[in-house]
């Protein structure tokens, strides 16, 4: 048996996305003429009650646009030190934009209202770059799935707008946040200039983000898509895909959930694990017993058997459920797991 929990990037189609995408009307969406492609901006601009959408081949080109909507070069953007648009977007944020990042120490990758405040630059101070931009991302990835309180989003934005600042959030596993609180992506919409919402995640799409905002920032995302090489032409196949997975997968990301859960208490329960991190979503952070086992035998034992994770670095390890993790797997990994 094969079980790959990498990332919740590794799924196939299902049956009836597929058959959505086989049956996508298309056109060429650099003239915004892909039926499906605004079909799909429309819907998640109504879903989250913001004013325009655009569709991008991938998550990092969807950030990695905001941040230029957001900022001037030479400016500098507040994240999380263990944050996507830092860690894991080739440098894109001084390489598109020519801006800094100043990381913050949060708590597995969120951070507060205060740590945000004592992180913004004297706008008067001229030595140093000029703050302009807070980066927020839900669920953390570094962090274990980790997902943000409402309430200290509603006191970023309060910092935001006493200090004229820009509020992105990196929404690669929003979804999974939204389903596993039970709030309406419109709470989001609302405190938010702009949101990332990734397609080919839990969600299971082979690709796509949407990037949603005001107009007033909205109105060049095109251009700089266009900068970034994003034009597309009949992607409305892939679109129909994204679609597909709004309206018919967030219920899976539950099961995704409550798996997620089950291995975090059966890793718990095993003595050559040192600690895990708390399950909140589809992400399972943890840490072994070096005087149990050592990294590369954990690793080859389960390589032998046919599963694969991921080895993040600093003793960190990484499991993710995802829709083509099913019930016959996880039982097999959960008995592999007790029998090391």
């Amino acid at each position: 048996m094969q079980v790959d929990l990498r990332s919740d990037t590794v799924t196939q189609p299902t049956e009836g996305m597929m058959q959505a995408m086989m049956n996508a009307e298309v056109g060429d969406d650099v003239y915004k003429e892909d039926p499906t492609v605004n079909q799909l901006e429309a819907y998640v601009a109504h879903l989250f009650g913001m004013d325009e959408a655009l569709y991008f081949p991938t998550g990092s080109m969807a950030n990695q646009t905001a941040i230029k909507l957001h900022t001037l070069p030479g400016e500098q953007l507040i994240c999380d030190k263990w944050a996507h648009v830092y860690n894991y977007e080739g440098g894109g944020a001084s390489f598109n934009s020519g801006v800094s990042c100043k990381l913050i120490d949060g708590d597995r990758g969120i951070i507060t209202a205060k740590q945000v405040e004592a992180g913004i630059n004297a706008p008067d101070f001229y030595h140093s770059p000029l703050t302009s931009l807070v980066c927020l991302e839900n669920t953390t990835n570094k962090g274990g799935g980790a997902c943000y309180d409402l309430e200290e989003i509603k006191k970023i934005r309060e910092v935001c707008n006493q200090h004229n600042l820009g509020l992105h959030l990196d929404g690669a596993r929003l979804m999974n946040a939204i389903v596993a609180q039970q709030h309406d992506p419109k709470e989001f919409g609302a405190l938010f200039d702009t949101i990332s919402i990734c397609l080919s995640k839990g969600l299971g799409a082979p690709m796509g983000t949407v990037l949603v905002g005001n107009s007033s920032l909205m109105k060049n995302a095109i251009r700089v898509r266009k900068v970034l090489g994003g034009g597309m032409r009949q992607v409305g196949f892939a679109a129909a895909a994204g679609l597909y997975a709004l309206e018919n997968h967030l219920d899976q990301l539950k099961a995704d959930h409550k798996k997620a859960k089950e291995l975090e208490n059966c890793l718990n329960e095993q003595s050559y694990i040192a600690s895990v991190e708390a399950v909140e979503t589809n992400i399972i952070i943890f840490y072994l017993n070096s005087n149990k086992i050592s990294e590369q035998d954990f690793l080859n034992h389960l390589d032998q058997n046919s599963v694969r994770i991921s080895n993040m670095g600093e003793g960190k390890m990484r499991m993710v459920t995802h829709l083509d993790y099913t019930n016959a797997q996880h039982d097999y990994v959960r008995h592999l797991l007790e029998n090391i």
